[in-house]
């Protein structure tokens, strides 16, 4: 069975930790980018979210903002499940949408990545 809590690192060297996860599945914690959209140091940012309450198979699905709130005029969002590899590592796999604001509805079509 696949827990959220705790530590996660990712690919390009991020850290997110969750630190509080509720009975009803929401969580919340925070994210330690290593990737800005301006190139600048490493940022610590807020995140919130919930997984889907655990059935029997105990890989559950959740879903996660995170609001770039000190660098960055952008949020992102993050859906993803959690997996046990053979080995017993756990392990998210997940995809993101960033939204970063723009100045004009003209320019909306360069706000999502």
């Amino acid at each position: 069975q696949c827990q959220l809590s705790g530590l996660w690192r990712n690919d390009q060297d991020s850290l997110m930790e969750i630190s509080v996860l509720r009975d009803n599945g929401d969580f919340q914690g925070q994210y330690l980018t290593r990737v800005t959209l301006f190139g600048g140091c490493a940022q610590v940012s807020p995140l919130r979210g919930a997984q889907q309450q655990l059935g029997e198979e105990g890989w559950p699905t959740f879903a996660f903002t995170v609001r770039w709130d000190k660098f960055s005029n952008a949020t992102t969002a993050f859906v993803g499940q959690c997996f046990v590899d053979a080995g017993g590592k756990e392990m998210l796999s997940t995809m993101w949408l960033l939204r970063e604001a723009v100045g004009s509805l003209e320019e909306d079509w360069k706000a999502t990545r």
